[in-house]
C-alpha cells in the first residue's frame, strides 16, 4: 500500500494539470488543423503541440517521483 505523503496534494494537482494540459493541446491541434485555411491555424497548432509536451511532462515527472520513494 501506499503511504501519504505531504506532498500528496501537489502531485495530485500535477495530474489534473497534466491531464487537462493534455486535452487543451489535442484541441488545440485539431482545431488548428480544421482551420488551416485561416491565418491563425498555425498559432494554434503551436500551442496545442506545447501544451500537449507540457501535459506529458507533467505526468511524467510525476510518474518518476513515485517510481522513485
Amino acid at each position: 500500500m501506499t503511504e501519504h505523503t505531504a506532498d500528496g496534494a501537489l502531485l495530485l494537482a500535477k495530474k489534473f494539470g497534466g491531464m487537462l494540459l493534455i486535452i487543451l493541446g489535442i484541441l488545440g491541434i485539431a482545431i488548428g488543423l480544421e482551420y488551416r485555411s485561416n491565418g491563425i491555424s498555425f498559432g494554434l497548432i503551436l500551442a496545442g503541440i506545447v501544451a500537449l509536451g507540457y501535459g506529458m511532462a507533467l505526468l511524467a515527472l510525476k510518474i518518476i517521483r513515485r517510481n522513485t520513494a
